[in-house]
C-alpha cells in the first residue's frame, strides 16, 4: 500500500515540468475536408455494398459496420486518419495529456499488485494516434526506478495501415520497419527513443504470451453489433437492405424469421430493442484466458451502460451526430458498450471484474485533482492555465465525458484475494501475507 501511494503522489506532482506539458485540445470547428478521391470511396462503398444486398439479400447490421469500417480496401479505419480536431472525433488521450498518465500509473501499480514480475507487456488495443501509448510510456520512463530491470515491451493491435504509421511516428520516430512480408503475424516493429521494442499485429491472437497489461480506450465501441427487435412473434433481427423507393439509399428492415443471431439474445431479456456484440465477446474470452493463465490485466475504458440502453448505433462526422446509413464510409459508426454482457463473458473465463465507473469517477480516485491543482500552481502562462481548466472539464464533467465514458477492469482472480495463511518458518503459529493492494482507480486512495 506504501508504495503505491508513493506511485501516485508521483503521478500528481513529479511527472514533467509545466513547460514541457503538451495539452491536447479539441476544437468546435467541424471537419470540412472532403477531397474527390474521398467521395469516390464513398461511393464505391455503396455501390459495393447494394451490389452485395442485391446477391444476398439484407446484411445485418454487424455484417454493415464491418464493411463500412474494416474493409480491406475501401474501410473508414483502413483508408484515414479520422481522430483529432480536424477529423472526426477527438478522444480523452487527445485532449490532455493527464488522462494518459493516469492510466500509466494504473499499469504500473496492476504491475506492483502482481509482484512485479520480470516481464512487463503493453498492449494496447486500437491504439488511435499512439497518443495514450506515448504518454504510458513516458510514465514508465518518469518510474524507471520503480520498474528496475523489468523487460518492457509494447505491442499494439490495429488494423489501419494509415493509422499504424501515424503511431510508429508518434512512438519511434525513424525507428521503424515493415516487416519482410505482410503475411507475418507482426507487420510492423521498432524501438522507442527509450530503447523499448514495439510491435504492431492486426489481431490480439497474434500478440506473444506473457505477462501483459491490456489497454482498449474506444475499441469495443467501434466492433460490430446485432439488432434485434422484439415483435408479436417473438425477437427478429434489423438488417440493412435497399430502398426500393429511393434505390440509391438504405434503409432499415426487420427480417419476418428468427435468424441464428437471435440465440444470442438472453432468455431474461426485458428490454424491446437489444444490441449485441458477439465479436467484443470473442475477444473478452481472448483477454480473460490470457490474464487466467499468464497474469496481468486489462481496462477497458469506453461508452456504455450495464445493460439498461437500447438503441445507441449511430454515427460521427465532423464531430457532429451522421446518419448510420448515409454516405456509408464517410463516418465513424459506433454503438455503447453493454459492459453487463462483457462481465459475464470475462467471469466466465475466470477471472475477476471491476467496475464500470464512471471516468470522472475514476479520474478523480487516480489523483487528477491534485495533479491538476500542481500544474496550475506552477503555471504562469494564463491561456495554458485556461486550457488546463478546459482539458479538465471536457474530461470530468457528467455533461460532457466524465458520465458518458466508464471503466472497466479484468483481473487474475488472485489479485483480489487475501494469500492463505503460512506457517512461520520454524514456529508453529500461523501468520497471514499481507493483504492485496487496492485498485486504482476503482478504490480512492487517500493521497
Amino acid at each position: 500500500m506504501r508504495t503505491l501511494l508513493i506511485v501516485n503522489r508521483l503521478a500528481v506532482s513529479h511527472f514533467l515540468p509545466l513547460a514541457s506539458v503538451r495539452w491536447r485540445v479539441a476544437s468546435s470547428r467541424p471537419c470540412s475536408s472532403n477531397s474527390s478521391s474521398q467521395e469516390q470511396q464513398r461511393h464505391s462503398m455503396l455501390r459495393h455494398l447494394t451490389s452485395k444486398i442485391k446477391s444476398t439479400g439484407p446484411i445485418s447490421v454487424a455484417e454493415y459496420m464491418r464493411e463500412v469500417l474494416t474493409n480491406p480496401v475501401m474501410g473508414y479505419y483502413v483508408r484515414n486518419d479520422m481522430l483529432g480536431p480536424e477529423g472526426d472525433f477527438i478522444t480523452s488521450p487527445e485532449i490532455s495529456q493527464i488522462f494518459g498518465e493516469l492510466l500509466g500509473v494504473w499499469c504500473v501499480s496492476e504491475w506492483m499488485g502482481a509482484g512485479s514480475p520480470g516481464q512487463l507487456q503493453l498492449v494496447e488495443l486500437g491504439p488511435g494516434r499512439g497518443s495514450l501509448a506515448s504518454d504510458v510510456l513516458r510514465v514508465f520512463g518518469q518510474l524507471r526506478t520503480v520498474l528496475g530491470e523489468t523487460s518492457v515491451s509494447v505491442h499494439l493491435v490495429e488494423v489501419s495501415p494509415v493509422l499504424s504509421q501515424v503511431q510508429a511516428t508518434c512512438l519511434t520516430g525513424e525507428c521503424n520497419q515493415a516487416s519482410a512480408s505482410e503475411d507475418e503475424p507482426c507487420y510492423h516493429h521498432g524501438t522507442t527513443a527509450a530503447g523499448l521494442p514495439c510491435s504492431w499485429y492486426r489481431s490480439l491472437e497474434h500478440v506473444p504470451r506473457g505477462f501483459s497489461i491490456y489497454l482498449a480506450h474506444e475499441f469495443f465501441d467501434a466492433l460490430p453489433i446485432h439488432k434485434f427487435q422484439r415483435t408479436e412473434r417473438g425477437w427478429r433481427e434489423v438488417m440493412v437492405d435497399i430502398d426500393p423507393e429511393k434505390p440509391g439509399q438504405l434503409r432499415f428492415v426487420i427480417i419476418p424469421n428468427p435468424t441464428l443471431a437471435c440465440t444470442l439474445i438472453q432468455a431474461d431479456e426485458k428490454r424491446q430493442h437489444v444490441e449485441v456484440c458477439p465479436e467484443g465477446g470473442v475477444i473478452i474470452q481472448q483477454l480473460a484466458n490470457r490474464i487466467a493463465e499468464d497474469g496481468g490485466a486489462a481496462l477497458i475504458a469506453d461508452y456504455g451502460h450495464g445493460g439498461t440502453k437500447m438503441d445507441t448505433f449511430r454515427g460521427f462526422k465532423g464531430h457532429q451526430l451522421h446518419d448510420v446509413l448515409s454516405s456509408p464510409g464517410a463516418a465513424d459508426l459506433t454503438a455503447d458498450v453493454d459492459f453487463s454482457y462483457l462481465r459475464g463473458v470475462a467471469e466466465e473465463g475466470g477471472v475477476a471484474c471491476l467496475g464500470p465507473v464512471t471516468q470522472r469517477l475514476f479520474l478523480k480516485n487516480m489523483g487528477i485533482d491534485a495533479r491538476l491543482q500542481v500544474l496550475l500552481r506552477n503555471c504562469t502562462d494564463p491561456s495554458t492555465k485556461k486550457q488546463l481548466i478546459q482539458s479538465y472539464d471536457m474530461l470530468t464533467n457528467p455533461s460532457k465525458m466524465g458520465e458518458r465514458f466508464h471503466f472497466f477492469s479484468m483481473l487474475a482472480p488472485s489479485r483480489l484475494h487475501r494469500h492463505r495463511p503460512q506457517a512461520a518458518q520454524g514456529l508453529k503459529m500461523e501468520r497471514k501475507n499481507p493483504a492485496p493492494l487496492p485498485v486504482a482507480g476503482f478504490t480512492e486512495l487517500n493521497l
